[in-house]
Order: structure tokens, then sequence, then C-alpha cells
């Protein structure tokens, strides 16, 4: 691609090159010859303006899509993040709860035996 753009802008230069040496060596009054340079060499800046505007704004619009593209992509691995961390959250919320009806259990288990260790304690003492 840039061979192209250097075989274009070479022809573009040979070709203004041509143009005003034709200018130059045509036979025309002086002041028409170099009115006519003029004209030319100002079209040749306009056109070099307005290539120049047009890769600004390609450049601008390449950056401006470049940098959306990596703001979703940061906000998407934001979102998994929260996904997973909510995710965690919930499963240490999770195996708590587990834990916390285990040791519930666990102690009523116990306070069980205790109060038929407490009974039966009682009975024999009363039996006695």
């Amino acid at each position: 691609m840039k061979d192209t753009k250097r075989v274009i802008a070479a022809l573009l230069i040979g070709a203004a090159a041509g143009a005003a040496l034709g200018l130059l060596l045509a036979p025309e009054k002086g002041e028409t010859t170099r009115e006519g340079i003029a004209d030319f060499v100002n079209d040749l800046i306009d056109a070099a303006k307005n290539k120049a505007q047009s890769a600004t704004g390609n450049l601008k619009d390449i950056g401006n899509t470049a940098y959306d593209r990596a703001k979703s992509k940061f906000r998407g691995a934001v979102s998994d993040a929260s996904d997973y961390k909510d995710e965690a959250i919930n499963n240490v919320k999770s195996k708590v709860e587990n834990l916390k009806d285990e040791a519930r259990n666990h102690f009523n288990g116990a306070k069980s035996k205790v109060k038929s260790t407490a009974d039966d304690l009682n009975d024999s003492i009363q039996d006695a």
C-alpha cells in the first residue's frame, strides 16, 4: 500500500513539474504564465490541504474506534470481575449458612444428650 501511495505521489509531482515547465516554456505573456503557475500551485496546495484534512479525519476515526473498543473490553472485564465477585460472595454466604446449620444441629444434639443424661440422673436419684 505504501508503494502505491509513493507511485501516485511521484506521478502527481511529475505531472506538476511537467505542467510547470509547459507553462514556463509556452509562448504566452509572462504575466499570464505567472498567473497560470500561481493558480496551478494554489490548486496543488488546496489538494494537499484536502488530503491532509481527510487523512487527519481518518486517523481521528481510527483512534476513536480503537478507544471505544478498548473501553468496551475494559467494561466487559470489569463486569466479568463483578459477576465473579458476586458469585464468590454468594458461595461463601451459602457455605457459612451450611456451617451455621451444621453447628446448630450439633449444638441441639449435644443439648439433647445433656438433657437426656440429666433426666436419667434425676430418675436414678428419685428411684433411690
